[in-house]
């Protein structure tokens, strides 16, 4: 894995932004020089701003005929050398799975956006959900490791927007961005100066060219891409394969191929965890929460705090690989959990997964509004006096 490069960028002024326009500012700043994508509420924002900021910026904007297209495009940009993206929602998002596993398959790097609304099928497209979490972790065929980052802030959706083009470039893996409509198209006052920026460096093919093997790993499990035209000789497809590229069905090769591709998302988990946890440390209820349900959970801490409840907020940025470990120390004076989510109750089930000791209760929304905070600190109240 090559070490990225690191610098501070000037300070910049703040701005009113919305959190499609943040994470289209963030992938112009992280270098992205492609994007295919087809419009679709409440995502078109990120597609229509860098359809004039991607070719100021010397990269390519192409609107496809399909979501299915648009994620085979970005697959066979990111092939070609340069850092890739495409952004969509819901039912676009069901469309790319293909194509997402097959770049899991194939370890190619990229970046996708799901903007999160109501469903099932077309369902709400103006209204926010948070009903894609399992989706973004198992939304495609066999296994296969997969890194889904959820930003609850315009700012945050900058920052991540970055980290998610580092990490794909950096683990050779695609990279799911996802947060709901209410962040979405939310603006807020963002100052985007004085982040530490780090921009990956693919681990690009070196050495003999007729001893090189596309799928043969050192120590850190990654292995190098060839550079469109320095002379590597490559073989790429979904079929499992051995470290040549070329199909296998050997059940040890195939078996050695598979465990390396989670082998490396655990050898890297440093660079991918991310998490946040609020007032935790003596908490008697925790409550767990991504996105705009986060938001509301951060008012409801403070007011449950008020009035001498003992409350705290554990929010995983990283939501896949989930932050298990951050999540036991956050939680291991707690007596209970709440999860508030905008679904039946998808998180919650991962929360019950990892705290199997611990009383979970879920608080979920399908109506198409989020949950307020006063609803969420009237549920950790309640739970507190049960417990």
């Amino acid at each position: 894995m090559n070490a990225p490069d690191r610098h501070v960028p000037k300070a910049a002024a703040a701005k009113l932004l919305s959190g499609n326009a943040a994470c289209a500012q963030g992938a112009i700043d992280a270098g992205c020089k492609f994007f295919a994508g087809y419009p679709i509420t409440p995502s078109s924002e990120i597609a229509e701003r860098l359809s004039t900021m991607l070719p100021a910026a010397g990269g390519v904007f192409i609107q496809m005929e399909d979501e299915i297209a648009a994620m085979a495009a970005v697959v066979g940009a990111s092939m070609g050398g340069v850092k890739s993206l495409t952004a969509t929602s819901g039912p676009g998002f069901s469309l790319k799975q293909e194509n997402i596993g097959y770049a899991a398959g194939a370890e190619i790097p990229c970046v996708i956006v799901n903007v999160m609304r109501g469903g099932p099928s077309t369902g709400m497209p103006t209204r926010p959900s948070q009903a894609d979490i399992f989706q973004t972790r198992y939304g495609s065929h066999g296994d296969y490791p997969m890194i889904v980052l959820a930003p609850a802030s315009a700012r945050e959706i900058y920052d991540e927007t970055i980290r998610a083009f580092d990490l794909a470039e950096l683990c050779r893996t695609p990279v799911i961005l996802l947060y709901d409509q209410v962040i979405a198209q939310s603006s807020e006052t963002v100052a985007l100066g004085g982040r530490t920026s780090v921009h990956a460096t693919r681990k690009w093919a070196s050495g003999p060219r007729e001893a090189y093997k596309p799928y043969a790993a050192d120590a850190d499990l990654v292995p190098p891409m060839p550079r469109p035209g320095d002379g590597y000789r490559t073989h790429t497809t979904g079929l499992t394969h051995s470290e040549t590229g070329f199909p296998s069905q050997d059940p040890e090769t195939v078996t050695r191929n598979l465990g390396r591709l989670y082998g490396k998302l655990d050898r890297h988990r440093d660079l991918i965890d991310s998490y946040e946890a609020v007032r935790c440390e003596d908490a008697e209820v925790v409550i767990v929460a991504i996105g705009i349900s986060a938001r509301a959970a951060r008012r409801a801490v403070d007011a449950c705090r008020a009035e001498g409840k003992k409350v705290g907020l554990f929010r995983p940025v990283t939501l896949w690989p989930f932050p298990e470990i951050a999540l036991r120390e956050a939680t291991k004076n707690a007596k209970a959990i709440l999860v508030p989510e905008l679904n039946i109750g998808q998180l919650r089930l991962e929360i019950e997964r990892q705290l199997r000791d611990r009383r979970v209760e879920g608080l979920h929304l399908i109506s198409g509004e989020p949950i307020t905070p006063a609803q969420i600190a009237a549920a950790a109240t309640k739970l507190a006096l049960e417990v």
